[in-house]
Protein backbone atom coordinates (compact mmCIF):
# COMPACT_ATOMS: atom_id res chain seq x y z
CA UNK A 1 0.00 0.00 0.00
CA UNK A 2 1.03 3.66 -0.28
CA UNK A 3 1.89 5.69 2.26
CA UNK A 4 -1.71 7.15 2.46
CA UNK A 5 -2.46 3.86 4.42
CA UNK A 6 0.71 3.36 6.32
CA UNK A 7 -0.19 2.01 9.85
CA UNK A 8 -3.39 0.75 8.82
CA UNK A 9 -4.77 -2.59 8.81
CA UNK A 10 -3.00 -4.67 6.19
CA UNK A 11 -6.89 -4.87 3.87
CA UNK A 12 -9.72 -3.55 4.34
CA UNK A 13 -12.77 -6.17 3.79
CA UNK A 14 -16.53 -4.83 3.24
CA UNK A 15 -19.20 -7.08 3.51
CA UNK A 16 -22.93 -5.62 2.12
CA UNK A 17 -25.48 -7.43 0.38
CA UNK A 18 -25.38 -5.20 -3.02
CA UNK A 19 -22.37 -3.19 -4.42
CA UNK A 20 -21.50 -1.83 -7.63
CA UNK A 21 -23.07 -1.89 -10.43
CA UNK A 22 -25.73 -2.33 -7.86
CA UNK A 23 -28.10 0.98 -7.54
CA UNK A 24 -29.38 0.94 -4.11
CA UNK A 25 -28.63 3.84 -1.86
CA UNK A 26 -26.49 1.49 0.63
CA UNK A 27 -24.84 -0.17 -2.25
CA UNK A 28 -23.66 3.56 -3.68
CA UNK A 29 -22.53 4.34 0.02
CA UNK A 30 -20.40 1.58 -0.20
CA UNK A 31 -18.98 2.15 -3.65
CA UNK A 32 -18.26 5.26 -3.28
CA UNK A 33 -16.10 4.65 -0.30
CA UNK A 34 -14.74 1.46 -0.93
CA UNK A 35 -13.31 2.78 -4.30
CA UNK A 36 -12.47 6.32 -2.64
CA UNK A 37 -10.35 4.18 -0.43
CA UNK A 38 -8.95 2.21 -2.96
CA UNK A 39 -7.55 5.38 -5.10
CA UNK A 40 -5.72 6.22 -2.08
CA UNK A 41 -3.55 3.44 -2.51
CA UNK A 42 -5.62 1.18 0.31
CA UNK A 43 -6.38 -2.62 -0.44
CA UNK A 44 -9.84 -3.03 -0.41
CA UNK A 45 -12.10 -6.34 -0.63
CA UNK A 46 -15.45 -6.43 -0.95
CA UNK A 47 -17.73 -9.75 0.59
CA UNK A 48 -21.54 -9.30 -1.43
CA UNK A 49 -24.35 -11.09 -3.26
CA UNK A 50 -23.92 -11.82 -7.15
CA UNK A 51 -27.69 -9.99 -7.20
CA UNK A 52 -29.18 -6.83 -7.77
CA UNK A 53 -31.41 -4.86 -5.10
CA UNK A 54 -34.23 -5.11 -7.14
CA UNK A 55 -33.42 -7.61 -9.50
CA UNK A 56 -32.65 -11.10 -7.43
CA UNK A 57 -32.69 -12.95 -11.07
CA UNK A 58 -29.37 -11.32 -11.99
CA UNK A 59 -26.01 -13.09 -11.65
CA UNK A 60 -23.27 -10.93 -11.51
CA UNK A 61 -19.34 -12.16 -11.43
CA UNK A 62 -18.51 -14.66 -9.27
CA UNK A 63 -15.15 -12.28 -8.49
CA UNK A 64 -13.75 -9.15 -10.11
CA UNK A 65 -12.02 -6.24 -9.55
CA UNK A 66 -13.66 -2.98 -10.29
CA UNK A 67 -12.05 0.70 -10.00
CA UNK A 68 -9.13 -0.88 -8.12
CA UNK A 69 -11.83 -2.73 -5.66
CA UNK A 70 -11.45 -6.47 -5.24
CA UNK A 71 -15.23 -7.76 -5.81
CA UNK A 72 -15.92 -11.16 -4.47
CA UNK A 73 -19.61 -12.53 -4.78
CA UNK A 74 -20.99 -15.50 -2.82
CA UNK A 75 -23.91 -17.46 -4.27
CA UNK A 76 -27.53 -17.05 -2.42
CA UNK A 77 -30.89 -17.82 -2.63
CA UNK A 78 -32.98 -15.76 -5.04
CA UNK A 79 -36.41 -15.49 -3.25
CA UNK A 80 -36.79 -11.95 -3.68
CA UNK A 81 -37.92 -8.51 -1.38
CA UNK A 82 -41.61 -9.71 -2.71
CA UNK A 83 -42.16 -12.28 0.78
CA UNK A 84 -41.08 -11.60 4.19
CA UNK A 85 -40.08 -15.57 4.23
CA UNK A 86 -38.44 -15.67 0.88
CA UNK A 87 -36.46 -13.05 2.08
CA UNK A 88 -35.19 -14.31 5.34
CA UNK A 89 -34.31 -17.72 3.35
CA UNK A 90 -31.90 -15.05 1.54
CA UNK A 91 -31.00 -13.30 4.68
CA UNK A 92 -29.62 -16.67 5.96
CA UNK A 93 -28.04 -17.95 2.49
CA UNK A 94 -25.89 -14.68 2.70
CA UNK A 95 -25.09 -15.20 6.69
CA UNK A 96 -23.77 -18.64 5.52
CA UNK A 97 -21.84 -17.90 1.88
CA UNK A 98 -20.43 -14.49 3.42
CA UNK A 99 -18.95 -16.37 6.69
CA UNK A 100 -17.58 -18.86 4.95
CA UNK A 101 -15.92 -16.52 2.28
CA UNK A 102 -14.85 -13.99 5.05
CA UNK A 103 -13.23 -16.84 7.38
CA UNK A 104 -11.43 -17.65 3.71
CA UNK A 105 -10.23 -14.46 3.08
CA UNK A 106 -9.74 -12.37 6.61
CA UNK A 107 -6.33 -12.61 8.16
CA UNK A 108 -4.55 -11.39 11.35
CA UNK A 109 -4.33 -7.47 11.56
CA UNK A 110 -7.22 -7.11 8.92
CA UNK A 111 -10.35 -4.73 9.32
CA UNK A 112 -13.72 -5.77 8.80
CA UNK A 113 -16.53 -3.45 7.91
CA UNK A 114 -19.88 -4.97 7.72
CA UNK A 115 -22.97 -2.74 7.29
CA UNK A 116 -26.52 -3.32 7.78
CA UNK A 117 -27.57 -5.34 4.68
CA UNK A 118 -28.79 -8.25 5.54
CA UNK A 119 -29.98 -7.01 8.81
CA UNK A 120 -27.69 -8.30 12.15
CA UNK A 121 -24.77 -9.58 10.07
CA UNK A 122 -22.77 -7.31 12.46
CA UNK A 123 -23.32 -10.62 14.99
CA UNK A 124 -21.90 -12.81 12.36
CA UNK A 125 -18.77 -10.27 11.56
CA UNK A 126 -17.83 -9.99 15.50
CA UNK A 127 -17.54 -13.84 15.29
CA UNK A 128 -15.33 -14.08 12.45
CA UNK A 129 -13.28 -11.09 13.47
CA UNK A 130 -12.71 -12.69 16.71
CA UNK A 131 -11.57 -15.93 15.47
CA UNK A 132 -9.33 -14.31 13.12
CA UNK A 133 -7.94 -11.84 15.18
CA UNK A 134 -9.02 -9.02 12.79
CA UNK A 135 -10.55 -5.85 13.69
CA UNK A 136 -14.13 -5.07 13.01
CA UNK A 137 -16.23 -1.59 12.55
CA UNK A 138 -20.15 -1.73 12.39
CA UNK A 139 -21.23 1.01 10.13
CA UNK A 140 -24.88 1.00 10.78
CA UNK A 141 -27.25 2.19 8.17
CA UNK A 142 -30.16 1.11 9.87
CA UNK A 143 -31.10 -0.19 13.13
CA UNK A 144 -32.61 -3.73 13.30
CA UNK A 145 -34.60 -5.64 14.55
CA UNK A 146 -36.25 -2.22 16.02
CA UNK A 147 -37.18 -1.16 12.46
CA UNK A 148 -38.91 -4.21 11.61
CA UNK A 149 -40.70 -4.11 14.70
CA UNK A 150 -42.12 -0.30 14.43
CA UNK A 151 -43.42 -1.50 10.63
CA UNK A 152 -44.62 -4.54 12.32
CA UNK A 153 -43.33 -6.83 10.15
CA UNK A 154 -41.05 -8.39 12.74
CA UNK A 155 -41.10 -12.18 12.72
CA UNK A 156 -39.40 -13.18 15.89
CA UNK A 157 -41.47 -13.91 18.89
CA UNK A 158 -40.61 -11.29 21.65
CA UNK A 159 -37.93 -13.59 23.45
CA UNK A 160 -35.90 -13.96 20.63
CA UNK A 161 -36.65 -10.19 19.77
CA UNK A 162 -34.64 -9.63 22.94
CA UNK A 163 -31.78 -12.01 22.37
CA UNK A 164 -31.30 -10.67 18.98
CA UNK A 165 -30.97 -7.16 20.25
CA UNK A 166 -28.36 -8.30 22.85
CA UNK A 167 -26.52 -9.95 20.50
CA UNK A 168 -26.57 -7.09 18.35
CA UNK A 169 -25.18 -4.87 20.97
CA UNK A 170 -22.39 -7.14 21.59
CA UNK A 171 -21.11 -7.51 18.15
CA UNK A 172 -21.33 -3.43 18.84
CA UNK A 173 -19.82 -3.35 22.23
CA UNK A 174 -16.83 -6.34 20.28
CA UNK A 175 -16.11 -3.26 17.70
CA UNK A 176 -13.16 -0.93 17.52
CA UNK A 177 -15.63 1.47 16.33
CA UNK A 178 -19.25 1.53 15.69
CA UNK A 179 -20.15 4.73 12.57
CA UNK A 180 -24.28 5.68 13.24
CA UNK A 181 -25.34 8.34 10.48
CA UNK A 182 -27.29 10.76 12.84
CA UNK A 183 -27.53 12.07 15.59
CA UNK A 184 -30.86 10.57 16.71
CA UNK A 185 -28.97 7.28 16.25
CA UNK A 186 -26.27 7.54 18.07
CA UNK A 187 -28.07 8.81 21.09
CA UNK A 188 -30.31 5.47 20.63
CA UNK A 189 -26.77 3.29 21.27
CA UNK A 190 -25.59 5.32 23.54
CA UNK A 191 -29.54 4.62 25.75
CA UNK A 192 -28.48 0.88 24.78
CA UNK A 193 -24.85 1.14 26.63
CA UNK A 194 -22.88 1.01 23.81
CA UNK A 195 -19.69 3.04 24.88
CA UNK A 196 -19.65 6.76 23.34
CA UNK A 197 -16.34 5.82 22.72
CA UNK A 198 -17.18 3.47 20.56
CA UNK A 199 -19.42 5.51 18.82
CA UNK A 200 -19.14 8.33 16.24
CA UNK A 201 -21.23 9.71 13.46
CA UNK A 202 -20.07 9.87 9.64
CA UNK A 203 -23.10 11.31 8.11
CA UNK A 204 -24.30 9.77 4.37
CA UNK A 205 -23.40 12.04 1.80
CA UNK A 206 -23.45 12.43 -2.26
CA UNK A 207 -20.90 13.13 -4.91
CA UNK A 208 -20.52 16.93 -5.24
CA UNK A 209 -18.38 16.50 -8.73
CA UNK A 210 -20.91 14.22 -10.74
CA UNK A 211 -24.37 15.44 -9.13
CA UNK A 212 -24.47 19.55 -9.48
CA UNK A 213 -26.85 21.99 -10.05
CA UNK A 214 -28.24 21.71 -13.59
CA UNK A 215 -31.22 24.54 -14.92
CA UNK A 216 -34.36 22.94 -15.81
CA UNK A 217 -34.54 24.57 -19.07
CA UNK A 218 -32.36 22.66 -20.40
CA UNK A 219 -33.16 19.38 -18.75
CA UNK A 220 -32.95 16.12 -21.05
CA UNK A 221 -35.65 13.78 -19.00
CA UNK A 222 -38.43 16.81 -18.56
CA UNK A 223 -38.22 17.23 -22.28
CA UNK A 224 -38.48 13.80 -23.42
CA UNK A 225 -41.83 13.40 -20.73
CA UNK A 226 -43.12 16.47 -21.95
CA UNK A 227 -42.91 18.64 -18.80
CA UNK A 228 -40.71 21.25 -19.32
CA UNK A 229 -43.80 23.97 -19.05
CA UNK A 230 -45.17 22.11 -15.79
CA UNK A 231 -44.11 22.04 -11.74
CA UNK A 232 -42.47 19.29 -11.26
CA UNK A 233 -42.60 17.83 -7.77
CA UNK A 234 -39.85 14.71 -7.57
CA UNK A 235 -39.58 11.85 -5.27
CA UNK A 236 -36.66 9.55 -6.42
CA UNK A 237 -35.02 6.41 -4.96
CA UNK A 238 -36.85 3.48 -2.94
CA UNK A 239 -40.47 4.20 -1.67
CA UNK A 240 -40.33 1.53 0.84
CA UNK A 241 -42.04 0.58 4.32
CA UNK A 242 -40.29 3.33 6.27
CA UNK A 243 -42.08 5.92 4.08
CA UNK A 244 -45.92 6.28 3.95
CA UNK A 245 -47.62 7.99 1.11
CA UNK A 246 -51.04 9.11 2.21
CA UNK A 247 -49.99 12.27 2.57
CA UNK A 248 -48.62 12.82 -0.98
CA UNK A 249 -51.97 11.31 -2.10
CA UNK A 250 -53.89 13.77 -0.11
CA UNK A 251 -51.92 16.53 -1.56
CA UNK A 252 -52.17 15.30 -4.46
CA UNK A 253 -55.71 15.43 -4.86
CA UNK A 254 -55.98 18.71 -3.77
CA UNK A 255 -54.15 19.91 -6.23
CA UNK A 256 -55.85 17.83 -8.77
CA UNK A 257 -57.55 20.72 -10.84
CA UNK A 258 -54.03 22.57 -11.23
CA UNK A 259 -52.93 21.46 -14.33
CA UNK A 260 -49.15 23.28 -14.02
CA UNK A 261 -48.36 20.82 -11.00
CA UNK A 262 -47.25 17.26 -11.66
CA UNK A 263 -45.67 14.86 -8.94
CA UNK A 264 -42.75 12.73 -10.89
CA UNK A 265 -41.93 9.18 -8.96
CA UNK A 266 -38.49 7.59 -9.94
CA UNK A 267 -37.72 4.42 -8.26
CA UNK A 268 -39.38 1.57 -6.51
CA UNK A 269 -39.85 -0.03 -3.63
CA UNK A 270 -42.36 -2.15 -1.30
CA UNK A 271 -44.61 0.81 -1.55
CA UNK A 272 -44.38 2.07 -4.72
CA UNK A 273 -46.71 -0.68 -6.63
CA UNK A 274 -49.24 0.04 -3.64
CA UNK A 275 -49.28 3.70 -4.96
CA UNK A 276 -49.56 3.54 -8.37
CA UNK A 277 -53.00 1.85 -7.33
CA UNK A 278 -54.21 4.36 -5.21
CA UNK A 279 -53.40 7.02 -8.14
CA UNK A 280 -55.44 4.92 -10.40
CA UNK A 281 -58.31 4.39 -7.96
CA UNK A 282 -58.96 7.45 -7.50
CA UNK A 283 -58.37 8.76 -11.03
CA UNK A 284 -55.72 10.90 -10.21
CA UNK A 285 -53.75 12.06 -13.77
CA UNK A 286 -51.05 14.30 -12.31
CA UNK A 287 -48.54 11.76 -11.77
CA UNK A 288 -45.79 10.15 -13.58
CA UNK A 289 -43.85 6.82 -12.84
CA UNK A 290 -40.49 6.03 -13.91
CA UNK A 291 -38.31 2.92 -12.55
CA UNK A 292 -34.75 3.75 -11.46
CA UNK A 293 -32.87 5.89 -13.44
CA UNK A 294 -28.84 4.59 -14.23
CA UNK A 295 -26.75 6.21 -11.90
CA UNK A 296 -25.04 8.13 -15.44
CA UNK A 297 -28.21 9.55 -15.71
CA UNK A 298 -29.38 10.64 -12.15
CA UNK A 299 -27.59 14.34 -12.25
CA UNK A 300 -30.25 14.41 -14.69
CA UNK A 301 -33.15 12.75 -13.40
CA UNK A 302 -32.57 14.84 -10.14
CA UNK A 303 -32.17 18.38 -11.87
CA UNK A 304 -36.00 17.17 -13.49
CA UNK A 305 -37.86 18.54 -10.32
CA UNK A 306 -38.38 22.30 -9.25
CA UNK A 307 -38.44 20.28 -5.97
CA UNK A 308 -38.11 16.93 -4.06
CA UNK A 309 -40.01 15.05 -1.73
CA UNK A 310 -38.23 12.92 1.09
CA UNK A 311 -40.28 10.80 3.82
CA UNK A 312 -40.13 9.16 6.85
CA UNK A 313 -42.35 7.87 9.42
CA UNK A 314 -41.34 9.75 12.91
CA UNK A 315 -41.14 6.38 15.04
CA UNK A 316 -38.28 5.31 12.61
CA UNK A 317 -36.18 8.78 13.63
CA UNK A 318 -33.17 7.57 14.66
CA UNK A 319 -33.15 4.13 13.26
CA UNK A 320 -33.13 4.97 9.44
CA UNK A 321 -31.77 8.45 7.63
CA UNK A 322 -32.80 8.98 4.09
CA UNK A 323 -29.85 8.78 2.08
CA UNK A 324 -31.66 10.40 -0.85
CA UNK A 325 -31.53 13.85 0.82
CA UNK A 326 -28.12 14.54 0.17
CA UNK A 327 -28.58 14.03 -3.96
CA UNK A 328 -31.24 16.31 -3.67
CA UNK A 329 -29.05 18.82 -1.88
CA UNK A 330 -25.65 18.23 -4.43
CA UNK A 331 -28.47 18.90 -6.99
CA UNK A 332 -29.54 22.40 -5.35
CA UNK A 333 -33.36 21.72 -5.45
CA UNK A 334 -35.59 22.70 -2.43
CA UNK A 335 -36.77 19.95 -0.25
CA UNK A 336 -39.88 19.35 1.26
CA UNK A 337 -39.44 16.77 4.67
CA UNK A 338 -42.81 14.69 5.28
CA UNK A 339 -42.32 13.59 8.91
CA UNK A 340 -40.92 14.40 12.36
CA UNK A 341 -40.11 18.43 12.69
CA UNK A 342 -37.54 17.54 15.17
CA UNK A 343 -35.96 14.76 13.43
CA UNK A 344 -32.23 14.75 11.73
CA UNK A 345 -33.48 15.17 8.18
CA UNK A 346 -35.97 18.40 9.65
CA UNK A 347 -32.66 19.68 11.85
CA UNK A 348 -30.48 19.83 8.93
CA UNK A 349 -33.47 21.39 5.98
CA UNK A 350 -34.35 23.58 9.07
CA UNK A 351 -30.51 24.76 10.18
CA UNK A 352 -29.78 25.71 6.10
CA UNK A 353 -33.29 27.07 5.30
CA UNK A 354 -32.95 24.60 2.08
CA UNK A 355 -37.11 23.47 2.63
CA UNK A 356 -39.99 22.87 4.71
CA UNK A 357 -41.36 20.43 7.08
CA UNK A 358 -44.57 18.85 6.64
CA UNK A 359 -46.09 16.58 9.38
CA UNK A 360 -47.29 13.08 8.21
CA UNK A 361 -50.74 13.47 7.57
CA UNK A 362 -51.23 17.20 6.71
CA UNK A 363 -51.95 16.55 3.46
CA UNK A 364 -53.41 19.76 3.16
CA UNK A 365 -50.43 21.71 4.37
CA UNK A 366 -48.40 19.99 2.03
CA UNK A 367 -50.47 21.24 -1.08
CA UNK A 368 -50.20 24.49 0.48
CA UNK A 369 -45.94 24.77 0.27
CA UNK A 370 -46.54 23.19 -3.03
CA UNK A 371 -48.33 25.88 -3.98
CA UNK A 372 -46.11 28.50 -2.47
CA UNK A 373 -42.61 27.05 -3.97
CA UNK A 374 -44.26 27.42 -7.95
CA UNK A 375 -45.39 30.93 -6.86
CA UNK A 376 -42.19 32.46 -5.10
CA UNK A 377 -39.38 31.21 -7.92
CA UNK A 378 -37.08 33.59 -6.31
CA UNK A 379 -37.60 31.97 -2.40
CA UNK A 380 -37.59 28.67 -4.14
CA UNK A 381 -34.10 29.40 -6.10
CA UNK A 382 -32.89 30.48 -3.28
CA UNK A 383 -33.78 27.25 -1.19
CA UNK A 384 -31.90 25.88 -3.85
CA UNK A 385 -28.70 27.23 -3.38
CA UNK A 386 -28.06 26.88 0.25
CA UNK A 387 -28.91 23.03 -0.55
CA UNK A 388 -26.11 22.77 -2.18
CA UNK A 389 -23.75 25.43 0.08
CA UNK A 390 -24.65 22.57 3.02
CA UNK A 391 -23.46 19.85 0.70
CA UNK A 392 -20.64 21.55 -0.16
CA UNK A 393 -19.77 22.23 3.35
CA UNK A 394 -20.81 19.27 5.59
CA UNK A 395 -22.43 16.17 2.95
CA UNK A 396 -20.31 15.60 0.06
CA UNK A 397 -17.93 12.44 -0.47
CA UNK A 398 -14.53 14.36 0.14
CA UNK A 399 -15.31 15.64 3.45
CA UNK A 400 -17.04 11.76 4.53
CA UNK A 401 -13.86 10.11 2.93
CA UNK A 402 -11.36 11.82 5.21
CA UNK A 403 -13.86 11.31 8.11
CA UNK A 404 -13.67 7.48 7.16
CA UNK A 405 -10.08 8.05 7.25
CA UNK A 406 -9.84 9.70 10.68
CA UNK A 407 -11.45 6.54 12.09
CA UNK A 408 -9.13 4.49 10.44
CA UNK A 409 -6.16 6.38 11.96
CA UNK A 410 -7.66 6.21 15.38
CA UNK A 411 -7.53 2.39 14.91
CA UNK A 412 -4.26 2.57 14.21
CA UNK A 413 -3.50 4.86 17.24
CA UNK A 414 -5.17 2.24 19.34
CA UNK A 415 -3.08 -0.26 18.42
CA UNK A 416 0.22 1.46 18.70
CA UNK A 417 -0.46 3.13 22.01
CA UNK A 418 -3.26 0.54 23.93
CA UNK A 419 -5.41 3.68 25.05
CA UNK A 420 -9.25 3.61 24.88
CA UNK A 421 -10.72 4.94 21.03
CA UNK A 422 -11.61 8.18 21.31
CA UNK A 423 -15.75 9.49 20.06
CA UNK A 424 -15.88 11.22 16.95
CA UNK A 425 -17.95 13.05 15.50
CA UNK A 426 -19.21 15.74 12.60
CA UNK A 427 -21.39 17.39 14.37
Amino acid sequence: MTSDSAGCANNLVFVNRYFDPDQSATSRMLTDLAQALAARGITIHVVCSRQLYDDPDALLPRDEIRSGVTVHRVATTRFGRSRLIGRAIDYLSFYVSAGMALMALLKSGDMLIAKTDPPLISIVAAVIARLKRASLVNWQQDVFPEVASHLGANPFPRPLDLILRRLRDWSMRAAKVNVVIGTRMFEYFQQRGIPVSRLCVIDNWADDETITPRSTETNALRERLGLTDRFVVCYSGNLGRAHEFDTLLAAADDLRLEEAIVFLMIGGGARMVPLQRAVEARALDNFLFLPYQPREDLEDSLAAADVHLVSLLPALEGFIMPSKLYGILAAGRPVIFIGDSDGDTARIIRNAECGITVPVGAGGDLAAVIRRLMREPDARIAMGARARTVLTSSYSRSIAVDRWLTVLDVKRERRSAGDQPRALSNR
